[in-house]
């Protein structure tokens, strides 16, 4: 008997076909691996969740933002979508999707557009961070830059340390930039906003070589700051370093709309043999942990409990 259920195993394994496991030679190369990460804790109430959806729809409809994607040296890019909240809360609206013309472009558009729009509870940068490593671990393209968007109006409060996980993904030479809204409008809880939290994002969120923080005045303002922060990422432009700035005129894509100055560094990082983690601000004066410090001082003081 113990034979025949040999024999039995071995038919099963030799008919199941070997497949070599992928690699980089194997998969497509595209000039940039860009996953976005869009908050829907509690302080966003549902207007607020549409205009920055709206936001995003807008800026892959934009024509300037079509031809910087297929005017890069590959011509195409890689695109994720997804959504974040508590630190176990992160929904995966649009997978790894190709954008290498304009049907694609407009086809990803009109599937985000489509997309429900959901509301949670908590903020957890650092479960978002989480969420995007093994997300760009598991992407069937090869990318020459590794970027991952975080949007949200609120500083860390729940999981584990935001910079833990941004050293986290510098390890694996993801750059993080960030997209902080400055939410005045009154929280549903009664939690105070946060006047530094494009502060806080500079020094506490964002990192690697040519990392930024681009700030939305508001909910209003968040489809130019996605448009812009969008063509940043795309054209591979980063922050200010000394030389003079320019008008954003990259393959005569011409320059913003509104007039804004991008400034375009003149030295791009050998991408393979840089340390990204060396990549980030000198610390916060107020502590990476303010989000966590301020969460648990609201709810003692409103009512008498810490959140579990």
């Amino acid at each position: 008997m113990a034979k025949l259920l040999r024999l039995v195993a071995l038919c099963l394994l030799l008919a199941v076909p070997v497949t070599a496991p992928a690699n980089a030679q194997d998969r497509k190369e595209v000039d940039l691996a860009l996953a976005m990460a869009i908050d829907i804790s509690g302080s966003i109430d549902p207007d607020e969740a549409k205009l920055q959806r709206e936001g995003y729809v807008q800026a892959f409809r934009d024509p300037v933002i079509v031809k910087a994607i297929l005017g890069g040296s590959h011509g195409r890019i890689a695109v994720a979508y997804y959504e974040w909240s508590d630190a176990w809360v992160q929904r995966l609206l649009i997978d790894w999707t190709l954008l290498d013309s304009e049907a694609a472009i407009e086809a990803f558009a009109t599937r985000l557009a489509s997309a429900p729009i959901s509301i949670a509870r908590r903020t957890s940068i650092s479960g978002a961070i989480r969420y995007a490593i093994p997300l760009f671990g598991r992407s069937p393209f090869e990318p020459e830059r590794k970027v991952l968007d975080i949007s949200g109006d609120g500083s860390n409060n729940d999981g584990g340390l935001v910079t833990d996980m941004r050293y986290e993904a510098l390890k694996e030479k993801i750059i993080i930039n960030g997209l902080p809204i400055m939410n005045d409008r009154p929280n549903p809880f009664g939690f105070p906003s946060e006047a530094d939290l494009d502060t806080y994002y500079l020094h506490c969120v964002t990192g690697g070589p040519r990392s930024f923080v681009e700030v939305a005045r508001n909910f209003e303002d968040f489809p130019r700051a996605v448009r812009k922060k969008l063509l940043q990422e795309v054209a591979d432009l980063g922050p200010h370093e000394g030389g003079p700035r320019h008008d954003f005129d990259i393959g005569g894509l011409g320059p913003l709309e509104d007039g804004t100055q991008l400034a375009q560094s003149g030295r791009k990082p050998a991408r393979n043999e840089e340390d990204y983690t060396r990549f980030v601000r000198p610390e916060y004066e107020l502590g990476c942990d303010i989000g966590e410090r301020r969460s648990r001082e609201f709810w003692q003081r409103r009512f008498g409990v810490t959140p579990d």
